[in-house]
């Protein structure tokens, strides 16, 4: 169990809402991962019984349906879903694709589409990377072309985070494609327009009970007014959100690097071998407490963190920084914890095999760590 109490970014309504939340994950989610996990994807009621208990979107204004509340609030549920071991299809929901349409969307398109990611009824998915195209956003062949009042889009997307469940698609789109990377905008498309098909189910090494699919547009049509912000410059509207959502993988990370370390601490203390304990042994007690020293680094610097970010501080560079570091430190963790199981830890039974192979894409996703040093590294060249 997560131990937030000393954090000086939750009182006493955060520790309230926390303790909501994890009593509805004990119900409604942990004893529904084997049929997730099955099925690779979250079924749709769950999505409804989540919007019920005020896990979905809760920075959403009251005009629209939502709490109205602060990024602390997000925060909580990343956690605690994170060390719960479900994937990242929720917290994608409420800290990344319904900032592009509360910042950026016409009121129009806030109101049909808002109430409905409150509740649950309404799942979004982002579709930016594309089979040829993945961190270098300015290669993306994704078009939609002007014909009158419609956009006409021509495409396909690859690993799409709620594809098969997505009842709308925000689309990176070349809408001038003499423009480059100015060239670029962002779509709303629906699911149940002509044209528009899913593709398979991706089979992945972990992450199984997530939705991760192709995505494809033949001659979808949309009208101009599903346009998400102004034409030409979803790039800036993409990169002013980015800070939170890589800050939003960074809580992903942290807290499923504390499972990890959660589940080999109690085997290690359980677990016998030569008549003690593993966790007597100095070898194992060293690799713990390393651990254990990571994590404490890493809690104190998620506070940092979402502390600059509710004040409108966090930076690209810092944000980048973060996703870099919790996703890398969780990696190191899972597979030291892992390691502490020995032969039992390879086994599908145990959690921390589900751990393990889960952390492995937030190394990737959400620009890959080669990316963040990138975008770190040219911050120090050009302040």
């Amino acid at each position: 169990m997560l131990d937030r109490s000393e954090s000086l970014l939750f009182d006493e309504d955060l520790h309230f809402f926390r303790d909501s939340v994890r009593r509805f994950i004990a119900r409604e989610f942990t004893p529904r991962i084997p049929e997730f996990e099955e099925s690779g994807r979250i079924a749709r009621d769950f999505w409804r019984k989540a919007g019920e208990a005020g896990l979905l979107c809760p920075g959403v204004p009251g005009e629209y349906g939502g709490l109205g509340l602060d990024f602390r609030f997000n925060t909580v549920v990343n956690e605690e879903l994170s060390y719960a071991m479900m994937a990242d299809g929720i917290t994608l929901q409420s800290d990344i694709t319904m900032p592009y349409l509360l910042h950026h969307a016409q009121p129009e398109l806030k109101q049909r589409w808002l109430p409905g990611m409150v509740t649950g009824e309404v799942i979004a998915a982002i579709a930016m990377t594309e089979p040829q195209a993945g961190s270098d956003l300015k290669g993306l062949r994704t078009r939609a072309r002007r014909e009158g009042s419609d956009y006409v889009i021509d495409g396909a997307k690859t690993y799409i985070t709620n594809g098969q469940n997505a009842d709308i698609v925000f689309v990176v789109c070349r809408t001038d494609p003499e423009a480059g990377g100015r060239g670029f905008s962002l779509i709303l498309v629906e699911a149940d327009r002509p044209g528009f098909t899913r593709g398979r189910n991706l089979d992945k090494i972990g992450h199984w009970m997530a939705d991760t699919s192709e995505l494809a547009f033949a001659n979808v049509r949309v009208p101009v007014e599903n346009l998400v912000g102004e034409e030409n410059a979803a790039m800036a509207h993409l990169f002013g959100e980015l800070p939170q959502e890589r800050l939003s993988i960074a809580i992903s990370a942290q807290a499923g690097a504390q499972r990890a370390f959660d589940e080999a601490l109690a085997f290690t203390r359980e677990r016998k071998a030569f008549g003690q304990s593993i966790l007597d042994f100095q070898n194992t007690r060293f690799v713990m407490a390393d651990i254990a020293a990571q994590l404490q680094v890493g809690w104190a610097h998620l506070d940092w963190l979402v502390h600059r970010h509710l004040a409108g501080r966090l930076t690209n560079e810092e944000a980048a920084a973060a996703k870099l570091w919790h996703s890398e430190m969780q990696w190191r963790v899972c597979d030291k914890a892992l390691q502490a199981h020995g032969g039992a830890g390879y086994m599908n039974e145990y959690p921390i095999a589900r751990i393990w192979r889960d952390a492995r894409v937030r190394r990737i996703y959400g620009g890959s760590s080669e990316i963040m040093r990138e975008i770190v590294g040219r911050g120090l060249v050009s302040p």
